[in-house]
Parts: structure tokens; C-alpha cells; sequence
């Protein structure tokens, strides 16, 4: 049994895990949100042959900022253009009670975190309201769990990592948020509980890429 000091969290330890396996699976992570544009321009296209006026000025807006977050000019996403675009921030505030004003809070967490201010992400990230379905919420508590992490909060990381995993129930993205998270669990001296997220990967998600190298995880904790 483990004493208290060497249970204590390293939470420089826990970031350059964490960060490390981000960047390792940076392609598959971001390829999601990439892939949340086309979701959700599709949900719009259909939104706005019904939406009331307001909504539909609102969805208009936010698809300006979508062209901007997809060519990576974060800086214009968020605060907007010269040329009538307000930015995903305004839309956030101004739109609030709207389908778009609740998405332009996930794009300006996703800005913000492209950008490398995780603070400001968390912060935009928790106000979305999290959609049912298998590829937005998924991933949008997926950006907020490595967000947590970032900013040293690693119980909450794990905690919506594990979240992610769950909802998105896929050989894709579970797997991923799985090891990123039994990895935090594993600098935390929690090798039994990374076991459990191991195994599920190898077991649940056995034709997931991952599952290929998952044995070297589990050999890694294997007492």
C-alpha cells in the first residue's frame, strides 16, 4: 500500500502525459472537432428553414464563424471581422437563448484551445449545452476534459474524459479519451482503476486502431 506522499497527484507529470498523448493522437482529436462543422452546418441548413427570425439571424452569423474556425483564424472566429461578422463571442452573449448561441460557446471553447489558453476554453466550453447525440457531446467533453487537465485540474479531466468515452461509444473516439485518461490515473499512482479503462479498450473497443498497442498499457500496470 502505497503511503500518502506517494499518492500525491504530479500534476507536471499528469500535463506532459496528457500532452504528449494529445499530440501522439492530435489527427483523430481534432478531426472530431473538424468534423462537428459538418454536423452542425447540416443541422443549421435545416434550422433555418423553420427558425424564427432572431434564430435565424443567429445561425447565419455563426456560419460565418465556422468558415473562419475551419481556415484556423481563431483570433477572427472569436472577435469577429471588419466586414459584419461580430465573432463567436458576441454571438455566444447576444444569441444566448438560441440553438446558435449555445454552439458558438463550443466554437469559442474550440478557439480558445486551438489557441493554447485553456483557462478561456474551460470557460466557454461549460457553458455549451451538450446535444444528444453520438459526435457533438462526445466531443465537446473530450476538448473540456484535456482543457481540465491543462489547467491542473486532473480529477475533473479524468472525470470528463471517462464521460466522453462513455457517450461517444465508438472505436474511434472512445479509445483515446480511455488511455488519456487511465494514463492521468496512472500518474495519480491509480494503477488498478487504469487497468479497468485498459481492459475496456482491449475488450469493448477491440478493432479500434488502439487496441493494437493496448497490451503494452496493461503489462505497464500489471501488478
Amino acid at each position: 500500500m502505497a503511503n500518502n506522499k506517494s499518492n500525491q497527484l504530479d500534476v507536471n507529470e499528469a500535463l506532459n502525459k496528457s500532452e504528449a498523448f494529445f499530440e501522439k493522437n492530435k489527427r483523430n482529436i481534432l478531426g472530431a472537432a473538424a468534423l462537428l462543422i459538418v454536423i452542425i452546418a447540416g443541422f443549421f441548413a435545416y434550422r433555418n428553414l423553420v427558425a424564427k427570425p432572431n434564430a435565424e439571424k443567429a445561425s447565419t452569423m455563426l456560419s460565418l464563424g465556422q468558415n473562419y474556425f475551419a481556415s484556423s483564424n481563431y483570433d477572427i472566429a472569436l472577435n469577429g471581422d471588419n466586414m459584419g461578422y461580430i465573432g463567436f463571442l458576441k454571438i455566444a452573449s447576444k444569441y444566448s437563448s438560441t440553438p446558435a448561441g449555445n454552439l458558438a460557446n463550443l466554437y469559442a471553447g474550440l478557439s480558445y484551445a486551438q489557441k493554447g489558453d485553456a483557462n478561456s476554453a474551460v470557460k466557454y466550453l461549460e457553458k455549451f449545452s451538450t446535444a444528444d447525440d453520438k459526435m457533438i457531446s462526445p466531443a465537446s467533453m473530450g476538448a473540456l476534459g484535456n482543457c481540465y487537465v491543462k489547467v491542473g485540474n486532473i480529477d475533473k479531466g479524468i472525470t470528463y474524459l471517462k464521460k466522453a468515452a462513455e457517450k461517444a461509444d465508438n472505436n474511434t473516439l472512445s479509445p483515446i479519451f480511455l488511455i488519456q485518461a487511465g494514463e492521468l490515473l496512472e500518474s495519480q499512482n491509480k494503477p488498478d482503476e487504469a487497468m479497468k479503462l485498459y481492459k475496456e479498450v482491449k475488450t469493448k473497443y477491440g478493432k479500434s486502431a488502439e487496441a493494437e498497442t493496448i497490451d503494452k498499457y496493461i503489462q505497464r500496470v500489471t501488478k
